[in-house]
Formats: structure tokens, sequence, C-alpha cells
């Protein structure tokens, strides 16, 4: 690897483009202006207009949704992981058939590991622009978003047409289904009945973890976020840990996996063979397998770091063993 390459992986958050029209809610009322960045792998966006900032097959995706006060993403279910932590604002996760199953509030620095096989919707309750940072499982992120019903039902009465393809069609700017695509079916009552409608108390502590519980715990050591011995135990595909000041040496390690920083607070400085950068909240930075890295804040104050790792393990439904 050459001393520039991870400054060519470094995404910064000034840096991040959105898309507007990435999803089929893109012009229902309430979730039209919302924005999606895919910054790590393809992502699941269903719009040609979606900028990738490193196309990397690294085992799994890094993206984010960017939403005003008041704007909501709509319910939709994934088959791999979707775990988002809270860059900037207050956000209401909700989940179930009509999202009325169960709910927490999420405050900056919290993660949340969505149970793979429900409907599950999120909003900025907050007072200003928000932005929530995304881990999604595999390479493909499972093979994309599947719409309650409603979804999709409200976007067509607004001129939004997700066809079977997995591509939006839009009618307000005169586009039409192709003649060989059919529009994507909702799902039937049968089907809506193998999507469980689970309460919050068989959520929230299995599956969410707080910033300053994590703060607590990686006083002197990383904190163990999501895996199979972690906190969160789940296997993604993945692993997560918590960095903060005290609880990683300022030393050259390398790991044989992809590994990602995305920094919480503070700024912290990296340094590899040959180079050095400075990388701080919203930033994200990938490193590939077999790159020496060293990792130490920057500046006096709070500090804190995710640190996302790929395992062998295959990108699938949340582990339950």
């Amino acid at each position: 690897m050459s001393a520039s390459s991870i400054t060519d992986r470094i995404v910064r958050y000034g840096d991040l483009q959105p898309c507007k029209t990435a999803f089929i809610d893109a012009h229902t009322p309430g979730s039209d202006q919302k924005e999606n960045f895919t910054i790590i792998g393809g992502g699941v966006s269903e719009s040609p207009d979606q900028h990738v900032h490193l196309s990397d097959k690294v085992g799994f995706n890094i993206g984010a949704a960017g939403q005003p006060p008041k704007c909501r993403n709509s319910l939709h279910t994934h088959t791999t992981a979707e775990v988002f932590f809270v860059l900037k604002g207050r956000w209401r996760f909700f989940w179930g058939r009509y999202g009325t199953a169960g709910e927490f509030v999420a405050e900056e620095g919290d993660i949340f590991n969505i149970p793979t096989g429900i409907f599950r919707g999120f909003e900025n309750i907050g007072t200003d622009y928000g932005m929530i940072m995304a881990v999604l499982g595999g390479d493909d992120a499972g093979g994309g978003v599947t719409w309650a019903p409603q979804v999709i039902e409200d976007a067509q009465a607004h001129g939004l047409i997700l066809g079977e393809n997995g591509v939006l069609y839009d009618s307000k700017k005169g586009d039409t289904l192709p003649h060989n695509v059919n529009p994507m079916p909702l799902l039937t009552e049968e089907q809506l009945k193998d999507i469980p409608e689970v309460p919050a108390e068989d959520v929230i502590p299995g599956y969410v973890a707080r910033y300053w519980d994590l703060m607590a715990l990686a006083g002197k050591k990383p904190a163990k976020v999501i895996g199979p011995d972690a906190l969160l135990k789940d296997r993604p595909g993945f692993e997560i840990d918590f960095l903060t000041r005290g609880s990683i040496a300022d030393e050259m390690i390398t790991s044989d996996q992809h590994t990602v920083l995305m920094p919480m607070r503070g700024h912290w400085k990296l340094r590899w063979n040959g180079g050095e950068s400075v990388i701080n909240p919203g930033d994200t930075c990938l490193i590939n397998p077999g790159e020496s890295y060293a990792l130490a804040p920057s500046m006096t104050g709070e500090s804190s770091l995710y640190r996302i790792t790929s395992t062998d393990d295959p990108a699938g439904a949340t582990w339950t063993a």
C-alpha cells in the first residue's frame, strides 16, 4: 500500500454527498426531506442518482441518513444487520407493521442493532438537522429493502413507482415502467403474518447500548459493543467496539480484516507508515487488511470513536444462539 492510500480512504463529513431521491418515499409528505448517504459499499439506495464515496467491498456497508426535524424514514425490513449510531440530534426509532409495536428515543452516541425481519422506521425528533450513521451487513446489504405495503401505496399516490427490479420510476419526471418490468409486488397477508410484532421490552435490553454506558465501560480498554461476546451479542459479519481516551495505546496495530474508524466525539490523530492525519466526528476512514495504524486523541477533552471490523461470519439474520 502506498503512503497516500489511507488518505484516499478518509471520507470527510463535510464532503458527504446526499441523495434526496434514494428511496420510494422521497415524495411522500413527512419523508420528502430526508437525505441518504452511501459512504462505503453499494448501499441500499433505489435511485441511480445515489453517490457512492468508496465502492470497496469490505463485507459490510457504511452509510448515513440526514433529516430535518419531524422528518421520518418509512417502515421497512432488512435481511441482514442494520446498525445505527446517532451522530447528531435526537431520534425516535419505532417498529412493527404500523410502527406501533415498540419504540425508543436515541440520544447522541447511542447505538441500536435493529433485529432483522421486523418493520422499522425512524424520525428526527430534535430541533435541528440530525444525522445517524449506519452499518449494514453484507457487501450487497442483504439485497436491499422490503417496504411495508402502505409505504408503496402512499408513494404511488405521490408519483413514485418501485419496479420489481428494485429501481424507482418517477412519473413526475415522465418515467414509466419498462414494458418488461412489473411493479414491486406488495407483501401478502400471509407473508405479513411472518413478520413479528416485538414489544420494546424484548428489543431494547439486548439491542441498544447507551453512549454514557459505553464511555464508562471503555475506561482502560475498548468496549466490545457488537459481537458474540460483546454487550450486544450478534454475528452480523462484523464486530464493533468503542474507544475512548485511554482505552487504546498510541502504538501501531495491524488487523487481517477490513477496519473502519468512525469518530463520535473529539479529534483523533491517525498515524500509519509514512503518513498521518486527523479524523473528526462524522468522518469515516477505511483501513485495509495488513495495514498498520496508530490512533490517539489529538486534543484534550471528550473523545470517543466507533471501530467496525469485518469477520468471517456470513451476513444474515440476527444471531440468537
